[in-house]
């Protein structure tokens, strides 16, 4: 077995403020290997894109990184100064957003914004940058891509766009990309034409993508793995048929049973009550425990570890009695 690509250990994201300090994101663990699409999965709130921000060294201030590694291809990357984190930001780690007008400068051309990142971080001349931006915008299927690197931002349509975005976030040819929410403004046929995409490239180019997604159709149809989070924690992860159908952790079957499923005869959808925690009122043990079918006196007040089930790994009690949500 080669070593992950991408290995995040114990992951402790703190904002200080004037009334003690806030945990975002508590004792979080995964890794992804070269070629690996992981999906993260989880409610509002949940952490999944807090975590993307640690990983690109993009975490707005008062935010911080009090505890926990992040590695990438072995160098840790959590403690570097911010010139040398910059370096690798673009060189090694390419980021794709939700909107991609939030990526792209509207007053610049798609070719201009490609040139510049490809000569920032690799060696090469104007017209080999260029030659390379064009071969990028054909790989992410833009179609006349000769003609169209040559216009702006407002020319294309949303679904283009993000095809944009994704060949700068390549531009570098960078080992691990970090897609947020990259489907979300985008209708469905478009969304099934990037995720085809981002599939065929980490194949191609053996890329590890991280997907943070709340989308479990765009899970289901792009990832290997997923790791389901709730109130800054992993609480499940494993192979992504195996969380699909055979989850362990109640919030999962919670998520999973909230899914309309057309071979299904079901009058009403699973619901989980209640809501997620504020940061401010994260409850003693598991932090699920007060909306949890099958709560147990042991959930208020000890916090259980990932722990191995059947097919995935769960912080669920459930596993300790040799049982499953």
């Amino acid at each position: 077995m080669t070593a992950p690509l991408l290995e995040v250990s114990h992951l402790r994201v703190e904002f200080p403020n004037r009334r003690g300090t806030l945990c975002a994101l508590d004792d979080v663990s995964f890794d992804i290997a070269r070629g690996e699409i992981l999906g993260v999965v989880g409610e509002s709130g949940a952490g999944k894109s807090l975590t993307g921000a640690a990983i690109i060294g993009l975490l707005e201030p008062p935010g911080r990184i009090a505890a926990g590694e992040i590695r990438l291809a072995g160098e840790r990357i959590d403690n570097l100064p911010h010139e040398r984190m910059r370096q690798i930001r673009g060189r090694q780690i390419g980021a794709i957003f939700q909107d991609p007008l939030t990526s792209l400068n509207p007053l610049v051309t798609i070719g201009r914004q490609l040139t510049e990142t490809i000569q920032v971080h690799l060696n090469v001349g104007a017209d080999e940058a260029r030659r390379r931006a064009i071969r990028l915008l054909q790989e992410t299927g833009i179609p006349a891509a000769e003609h169209r690197i040559d216009q702006y931002p407002h020319q294309f349509s949303g679904g283009m766009r993000q095809r944009v975005v994704i060949a700068l976030a390549l531009a570098a040819e960078p080992k691990l990309i970090v897609a947020d929410e990259p489907t979300t403004a985008l209708d469905v046929s478009i969304q099934a034409q990037i995720i085809s995409l981002l599939k065929r490239l980490a194949k191609q180019h053996g890329a590890a993508v991280m997907l943070v997604t709340h989308d479990m159709g765009v899970i289901a149809e792009s990832c290997d793995r997923v790791a389901v989070m709730y109130a800054g924690r992993v609480v499940e992860i494993g192979p992504v048929a195996d969380v699909i159908h055979r989850p362990a952790h109640p919030y999962t079957v919670g998520l999973m049973g909230s899914i309309p499923s057309m071979d299904s005869e079901r009058e009403r959808l699973m619901q989980i009550d209640g809501a997620m925690p504020r940061l401010t009122a994260i409850p003693p043990g598991c932090a699920f425990n007060p909306r949890c079918p099958q709560v147990m006196p042991r959930c208020r007040s000890e916090r259980p570890d990932l722990m191995t089930g059947v097919a995935t790994r769960a912080a669920c009690w459930l596993l300790a009695q040799g049982g499953a949500a």
